[in-house]
């Protein structure tokens, strides 16, 4: 054997006894930071970051670790994008529409009135234009998006009166998870008020504000708000599929070597389906037991939801002369979305409906 065959082989045999492939062994080791937008009560929600950062632990065999941060623990809930956008964490878990005052565009990645149930927002973002639109629109505030949940439809809020006609909104305060339902509801003479969902039960309590909309039946119990308000409206019109993202920054995300690019994308993928099954699997005994515990579950009626669309649409026709990305994206939603009503109404809408009336 030649001298450079010995050494050859010599080396072969030190990475051999590592137990590493020469690749793995030069693997450096990566930490994230990750803020929240939510409270750590609430399992599902705040709990698809802690399943997508376990995941990217276990993919990585942990050389690829991210600590998670509820709301208030690095900066508010509402801090997160600039937090991101500056690079003081690299990735946030959050709804974009709490940022929809920067550009109206933000609610788009996640829920506007009337919009996409859940699994229309994933058809749309997976095969039709909406990460590369939304993505389009990221770059300018220097960050990546990829999918970090979806609660399906909520429910429409907690009142401390019955809502049987458009006038009994006029000077309600409502709580409204972010500034374009809001915008709609003021139309229809609601205050809106923003505030994270940790603040929602004291203010309901100390009558504050007099309605509030959060999630659904798991969430809502938890954070008690039953407890504090009678009247339990459905549906969320104003979400009927929110999307959370996971937020990245692009320089730390390019930064990525290839394989940990792919792990955030896999990642991503698990923790996005995970919270709506989550979220499918524990709403129905929890709003059995807000029954059980005397909440006066009732619907919107008809003359409320047709004078809430009106609304909204109204805030749309605005919204296009005040952000070119909102006009754009928004565009190619509907279409999209016009394409997704006309097939659920063959399949979905059908069976639901049929089954709905069944005893199983």
């Amino acid at each position: 054997m030649d001298r450079r065959s010995a050494i050859r082989h010599a080396g072969i045999a030190s990475v051999l006894a590592t137990g590493m492939s020469p690749a793995v062994h030069a693997q450096t080791a990566v930490r994230w930071r990750l803020a929240s937008s939510f409270p750590k009560s609430l399992d599902t929600i705040y709990g698809g970051a802690t399943v997508f950062a376990r995941e990217v632990k276990a993919l990585s065999a942990g050389r690829f670790e991210i600590e998670v941060h509820a709301a208030g623990e690095l900066m508010p809930a509402f801090g997160v994008l600039d937090a991101v956008q500056g690079g003081t964490v690299e990735i946030a878990h959050t709804a974009p529409y709490y940022f929809y005052a920067r550009n109206q565009a933000f609610a788009l990645g996640s829920a506007i009135p009337f919009g996409f149930n859940a699994r229309q927002m994933n058809a749309w973002m997976l095969h039709g234009n909406g990460r590369r639109l939304m993505d389009e629109f990221y770059a300018g505030y220097n960050m990546v998006s990829f999918a970090g949940g979806n609660t399906g439809t909520q429910m429409g809020g907690w009142y401390l009166k019955e809502i049987r006609h458009v006038t009994d909104f006029k000077g309600m305060r409502m709580r409204l998870g972010g500034g374009l339902v809001g915008e709609v509801m003021a139309a229809m003479g609601v205050i809106p008020v923003d505030m994270p969902g940790g603040e929602i039960y004291e203010a309901l309590q100390k009558r504050t504000i007099d309605a509030a909309e959060w999630v659904g039946p798991y969430d809502d119990q938890k954070l008690g708000l039953n407890k504090v308000a009678p009247y339990y409206y459905y549906p969320g019109w104003w979400e009927g599929g929110l999307e959370l993202d996971f937020l990245v920054n692009r320089k730390a995300y390019e930064a990525l070597p290839a394989d940990y690019r792919a792990i955030v994308r896999a990642a991503s993928s698990l923790a996005h389906a995970d919270m709506l099954a989550k979220y499918d699997a524990l709403n129905p005994n929890a709003l059995k037991q807000l029954v059980v515990a005397k909440t006066k579950v009732l619907p919107f009626s008809l003359p409320v939801l047709d004078a809430s669309f009106r609304a909204a649409m109204d805030v749309f026709a605005v919204n296009e002369s005040r952000s070119a990305q909102w006009k754009k994206i928004y565009a190619d939603m509907r279409n999209f979305q016009r394409d997704q009503i006309f097939w659920y109404r063959f399949a979905e809408a059908r069976y639901d409906s049929f089954m709905s009336a069944q005893r199983i």
